[in-house]
This record gives C-alpha cells, structure tokens and sequence, in this order.
C-alpha cells in the first residue's frame, strides 16, 4: 500500500491545479516522478483523485447542475439545451482521446514532453490575452508600436446563459489541445472560449462545468479499465487523495473565479514559464 503522505500531496496538487490554466495532469506526473510513484497504478490513482476535483465543482455549481433537469425560461443554459452544449464541448475531446488513449499514457506521460506542453501553453496565453486586448492587431496596424491602439472589446458571450451551440462546440475543439500532459485542460477551454468571443470570467466557468461530463467519462473509462491494479488495502490511499483533492479544488476554484475579476491569465503563462524551464533543467 502507498503512503497516506503521497496521497495528500497528490489530492493537494490535482485539487489546486485541476480548475487553473496550469496542468494537473503535468504537475501530477512531476510529483510523482519526485515521490517514486509511477507506472500505470500511479496513472490510474491520478485520474481517480479528479473524481474529488470533479464533486467539488459539482457542489459549487449545484444549481446550474440542477438547472438541467429541467428547462428554465428564464436560463438558456438550462434543461435540454444546456445537456446539449455539455455534449457538444464533450465530443471531440471524448472520439480523440477515446482513440489515443494508450498513445498518450505511452508516450507523453513523462517530465520532458510536460516541459514542453507547459512551455507552448504559456507562450499561448500570452498570445491569447495579447489578441484580446487589440495589442497584435495594433502593433501591425502602425508603424510606431508606441502608436498602438487597443481595439473594440472583443467579448460577445457574457455568463452561461449566453453559451451558444457553435460556442459550445468550438470549446470542446480547443478541449482537445488538453489532451496532452501539461497543456491543461482549463488552459485549452478557456483560451479557446476568450479567442471565439467569451468573456474571460464566462470562459472560465463553463470550462469548469463543461469539465465534470468528460472527466467523469475519462474517469469511469479507465478505472473499469485498471479497477485491477488497487485492491482492498488501497482504499485508505484512494479515500484521503480523493477528500483532499476535493477540499483543495473547492479552495481553488472560488480563489480563481475572484481573481478573474482583477487579473488575466499572464500570471499564470509566467509560473508555467518558469516551471517547465525547472523541469528540462532539474528533471530531464
């Protein structure tokens, strides 16, 4: 059996970093590699502990998610309608991943390919909250940079309510940059929502719910795939990672949502930066 230790700092670092633009998956195969726990059981625990991440959004959210039981009039994300735009974000992360899958925990599973998804999602970030601010066109626009001008705001979508078919679909395209290891998940939704016209706030938390249908997919998949791996001794191991990852996320998710309000994603580009050039120095 695996020590209680490694679960609570695996439960800490899937909670804190499940929801943010910064990879749980990445920083779960970093932490590993530091503990010694690795290998196909370590896989496996990780997606299991998403489980708590995924109950902590869930709870945060339970009247949207109650919402879908039953049309609102007053709420376009609702009933139906809302259950469809969950697919729709659901489908092309599910078909590729569903067709990649032993490829990905193959081959991109390791410390240098998460140094690099790290490294180019931050780099996209920058791009992302660059385009978004007019600062790209403005700078080609004119010849002096020091000219430059931010554009029209670009947002069209403000709240869930205002998630549209075409919307929901283009997110899950994006979703599935998250399919490798240290891009992350939160990172490819919301960039995609701001780049086709979300609000960065509104991004954000679609890309939470959107979340817990494909997670809860990805999780059942593989734990029917490797309930093999863990036996009864196991359970104290899988409880406290997954108590944990749930109180963490919590934590993490009201945190991020707040801080929306005053700064964009450039932070968090900044620490993916620094942390994937640790990892080809230290890791690789």
């Amino acid at each position: 059996m695996d020590s209680i230790f490694s679960a609570i700092i695996l439960g800490i670092v899937e909670g804190l970093t499940e929801f943010l633009p910064v990879s749980s998956t990445g920083h779960l195969i970093l932490t590993g590699h530091l503990l010694g726990f690795t290998g196909e059981k370590a896989a496996t625990f990780e997606i299991i502990i998403q489980l708590g991440a995924i109950l902590a959004v869930v709870v945060l959210y339970w009247e949207r998610f109650l919402g879908l039981l039953k049309t609102d009039p007053a709420r376009s994300f609702s009933g139906l309608r809302g259950i469809w735009l969950l697919i729709l974000t659901s489908i092309p992360a599910s078909v590729l991943g569903l067709l990649a899958h032993d490829f990905i925990k193959e081959h991109l599973f390791g410390p240098q390919t998460v140094a690099w998804a790290l490294g180019v999602g931050a780099l996209a970030i920058f791009a992302v909250e660059a385009w978004r601010n007019g600062a790209i066109v403005g700078n080609f626009r004119t010849a002096n940079k020091s000219q430059a001008r931010p554009r029209h705001d670009r947002t069209r979508y403000k709240g869930l309510d205002a998630i549209t078919p075409a919307l929901a679909l283009g997110i899950g395209c994006f979703q599935c940059l998250a399919l490798w290891p240290g891009f992350s998940r939160s990172a490819a939704t919301i960039m995609g929502g701001m780049l086709l016209g979300a609000e960065r706030k509104t991004a954000a938390e679609y890309s939470f719910v959107a979340a817990v249908p494909i997670m809860f997919a990805a999780t059942g998949y593989d734990m029917l795939k490797n309930y093999q791996l863990f036996s009864v001794a196991d359970l104290p191991f899988l409880a406290v990672g997954f108590v944990v990852s749930f109180l963490a996320a919590w934590i993490a998710v009201k945190g991020f949502i707040t801080l929306l309000g005053r700064l964009t994603l450039r932070p968090f580009a900044v620490y993916r930066l620094v942390l994937a050039a640790a990892v080809l120095i230290f890791l690789v």
